[in-house]
């Protein structure tokens, strides 16, 4: 929920330590965050809005993430930064903390953004209370009015039936509403049989009750002697009071509906700007004739039924053409992968029109890796699934020409920045080799992926995360870090989007929770898997599309010969080198060189360690199986220094020198070579 305010903001001189009184009142905490060092500093009651105490927080807003969800805090961040960038001088939003004792307070926030003399923002002062109690009593006002239009005997029939079919969205909708709801008991009609006109015949779409069905009437013509093609027709609407009346005017009909007892009947043309897109017949079982003010309530009930049938009709074809569009910008097939079962799945919002920016991907890499892809683009809209389709294309080819998947996340939120568009993506990027199992994951605002379990069992895997695509460019933020995951043979990887986990009034870890066991108990067969929790899906409704991949990998018999692992190491990063360290025991356990794991793991470790203490820049580690005569495995650590490296006696006591006469010594074969501006030290080991 989003505001906006119109009033100015300004903090005492000697603020934090004397609040404004005003805003003390109020029970109003203040802010002030300098937008150059990027500290929030907070007054004593804002610090009882968010439930820290002053020694938990040193101003920086990270501190500040046990008590603001991820979802409210991406959400914020976009608003605050769509701010600065549209020139505005205000912003407000209702957003979701978690306390201290874990449960959920609703908090307003208004900020107030000052900008220097070129119209950069510099500085943003404003306000935070608790706004739980605000909003529990409009929801129990809202409730009230809803109730007191529900309840029955208020209003006409006609009234009723017309506010029950304002919520009808599609044809079946507007069925439902006739056939459940108080309008035909007033009515006291026993059935409802109703047609929509196309290409100049009726096809019936209703008609009851089960049994009923008159055989040679699912589709007629308009010039056929049934009571429906009539008031087509002649555009009037046909009232038949007695038995023998129908029978007299409808020979052909009246004997097969004998067995219904229909004493009278009404038949009305559903009239929309002077053209008839349908009739409908409302037959009763109790009564004989009918009044004028009885015939006018049912020509008013037919008027609205009308008018809602056809906003059902082009809802129902704007969405076949939404769908179709969506559809479009997805992969028309997704390649086969060898050594795993992939199922995906996609489910459109009931938005009509509306579409969203939710997709997936599956992208065949060198070496016989696999990269998947699961994103969502904010909005619900055109502009959504078209920023969606350049995204997905861009990631694609950043991700074909061989980049690390920390690089192609950090390309493709440039590309979205540079689109000069408002909209931000939330994205995961899993890269997989299936012949060691190892998946290396990178997060952009997104959800973590889940891992099911040969046993069924099912849990979530957190993976560190930055920024979404778009923002991070904005605030300068592109570094990625990249998280490693081991899928053993039978383990399934399930990336999805938030449609699938959030529900109202539920916290987004609350819905991790339940599909987390949902997963768990659903069958052992992906596609089979991916059916279930679409269906689910379906079942549960919501206003957001459902994007869903699930990779299961398969058991090989056999190492595959030619794979390819690699490692981006950032310097001061302890993070990446437990990473890479990582990275090679389960390359090397996968590969079938655990006689050598210890010699393999040191010499690399050594390599990387030369790379970041002897370069001004980063290190790239690059493990592949070669199969010629023989099967070696091969590192390779990359940086960007041309200076060779150089063999130098430690004497004695030295604690550095060694690196290269250990090289020497475990490694069957090694050298350098130039790579572009920098080079490349490699090694090989020989394996059984």
């Amino acid at each position: 929920m989003v505001d906006r305010g119109a009033s100015a903001l300004s903090l005492p001189d000697d603020w934090p330590a004397h609040p404004d009184p005003i805003l003390a009142l109020n029970r109003m905490g203040s802010f002030d965050w300098d937008l150059d060092t990027g500290l929030f500093h907070m007054d004593a009651q804002a610090h009882e809005v968010f439930d820290v105490r002053p020694d938990e927080y040193d101003g920086h807003p990270e501190n500040l993430s046990a008590r603001v969800p991820p979802a409210e805090a991406y959400r914020l961040d976009a608003l605050v930064a769509q701010s600065m960038k549209d020139g505005s001088e205000n912003y407000g939003a209702y957003f979701r903390i978690r306390r201290r004792d874990g449960s959920l307070r609703w908090t307003h926030t208004q900020g107030y953004i000052r900008r220097d003399e070129t119209g950069r923002p510099r500085r943003i002062i404003g306000i935070v209370r608790d706004a739980t109690q605000e909003l529990a009593e409009l929801a129990t006002r809202e409730e009230r009015t809803a109730e007191d239009e529900a309840r029955p005997g208020q209003s006409s029939v006609v009234q009723l039936t017309t506010a029950a079919l304002a919520h009808a969205r599609t044809v079946q909708d507007v069925i439902d509403v006739l056939k459940d709801t108080q309008g035909l008991t007033h009515l006291g009609a026993t059935s409802l049989v109703m047609g929509l006109v196309e290409a100049g015949r009726i096809r019936l779409i209703a008609e009851g009750p089960e049994g009923s069905f008159v055989p040679g009437t699912l589709v007629t013509r308009i010039d056929e002697p049934y009571p429906m093609s009539e008031v087509v027709r002649t555009l009037t609407p046909r009232f038949i009071e007695s038995p023998e009346e129908f029978a007299a005017g409808y020979p052909i009909l009246w004997p097969h509906i004998t067995d219904l007892d229909i004493t009278a009947a009404a038949y009305l043309p559903l009239i929309v700007q002077a053209r008839p897109i349908g009739a409908m017949g409302l037959l009763y079982s109790d009564r004989r004739g009918f009044s004028p003010d009885e015939r006018d309530v049912l020509l008013a009930l037919g008027s609205s039924i009308a008018q809602s049938l056809q906003r059902a009709t082009f809802y129902e074809q704007e969405k076949d053409l939404a769908t179709g569009l969506q559809q479009a910008m997805l992969p028309r097939t997704i390649p086969s992968v060898r050594g795993a079962d992939v199922a995906v799945r996609y489910r459109s919002a009931s938005l009509g029109r509306d579409i969203g920016g939710d997709w997936y991907d599956l992208i065949p890499l060198p070496g016989g890796r696999v990269g998947a892809v699961i994103g969502d683009v904010q909005g619900h809209d055109t502009h959504a699934a078209a920023v969606m389709g350049q995204l997905r294309i861009v990631l694609r080819a950043y991700a074909a020409e061989g980049h690390t998947p920390a690089t192609v996340m950090a390309r493709a939120s440039i590309f979205l920045h540079e689109l000069d568009t408002d909209r931000f993506a939330t994205c995961l990027y899993a890269e997989a080799d299936l012949s060691t199992g190892v998946v290396q994951v990178v997060r952009a605002g997104h959800i973590d992926p889940l891992i099911r379990d040969k046993d069924g069992s099912c849990h979530r895997i957190p993976v560190p995360g930055g920024l979404p695509l778009g923002l991070s460019a904005e605030f300068g933020s592109l570094e990625y870090p990249v998280g490693t995951i081991e899928l053993d043979p039978g383990h399934t990887l399930m990336l999805c989007t938030d449609g699938l986990v959030e529900q109202p009034g539920a916290d987004l870890d609350d819905g991790m929770r339940t599909l987390t066991a949902l997963i768990a108990a659903g069958p052992d067969d992906v596609r089979d898997l991916a059916d279930c929790l679409i269906d689910v899906a379906e079942e549960r409704g919501g206003d957001d599309d459902v994007a869903l991949l699930l990779l299961r990998r398969r058991g090989l018999d056999a190492p595959r010969s030619g794979g390819r692992l690699q490692q981006h190491v950032a310097p001061g990063d302890p993070e990446a080198l437990i990473e890479a360290r990582h990275m090679i025991r389960a390359a090397v356990r996968a590969w079938g060189a655990t006689d050598r794991a210890d010699e393999i793991e040191l010499v690399a470790d050594e390599l990387i360690t030369n790379a970041l203490m002897h370069t001004e820049g980063s290190a790239i580690l690059t493990l592949r199986v070669l199969t010629d005569s023989d099967r070696r495995l091969r590192v390779e650590v990359e940086d960007s220094s041309s200076a060779l490296p150089r063999r130098r006696e430690a004497g004695e006591s030295g604690v550095s020198g060694r690196g290269l006469l250990l090289v020497d010594l475990l490694t069957d074969v090694w050298g350098v070579e130039a790579r572009g501006g920098g080079k490349c030290v490699w090694c090989e080991f020989l394996m059984p």
